[in-house]
């Protein structure tokens, strides 16, 4: 059951991503406003590589949670997890994603090192949303 319950955690990791890409997407397009003829603020070049350097970071944090959330789930419903782990572990090997064939952690390390992926994706949505909350802060109103 823990292995399902660190697998349902890491699959919210879809949601942040959502949020990451929309968040990125803005920046995009605000970045390539000046292509058609839009006036940007000085700033905004730098916000919109920033945000944009923080998403790319973010789908990185993105593609290993989902690919352990995966992992975990399938391992869950596993019959023999001791084979299954040590089949995991050498097609990890085998396809230079690990670099030993075998692994003596256990799964509530590897749980850990899981859940601490999830945070450093959601540290880079955090950041993402910090630095747009901040620039809109500074951004001089008129009325």
């Amino acid at each position: 059951m823990n292995l399902q319950l660190i697998a349902s955690l890491l699959q919210r990791g879809r949601q942040l991503e959502r949020w990451s890409d929309g968040i990125s997407l803005v920046a995009l397009a605000y970045g390539l406003a000046p292509l058609a003829g839009a006036a940007v603020q000085p700033g905004g070049t730098m916000l919109c590589i920033a945000l944009l350097l923080l998403g790319g970071l973010h789908k990185y944090w993105a593609i290993r949670v989902a690919l352990d959330a995966a992992l975990f789930a399938h391992l869950a419903a596993s019959n023999d997890l001791a084979a299954d782990t040590q089949a995991l572990d050498q097609a990890l090997h085998g396809l230079k994603l690990k670099p030993q064939a075998s692994d003596t952690r256990d799964w509530p390390t590897r749980s850990q090192g899981a859940l601490a992926l999830l945070r450093r994706q959601a540290s880079c949505l955090g950041l993402q949303v910090l630095l747009v909350l901040a620039t809109l802060l500074t951004l001089p109103f008129t009325g």
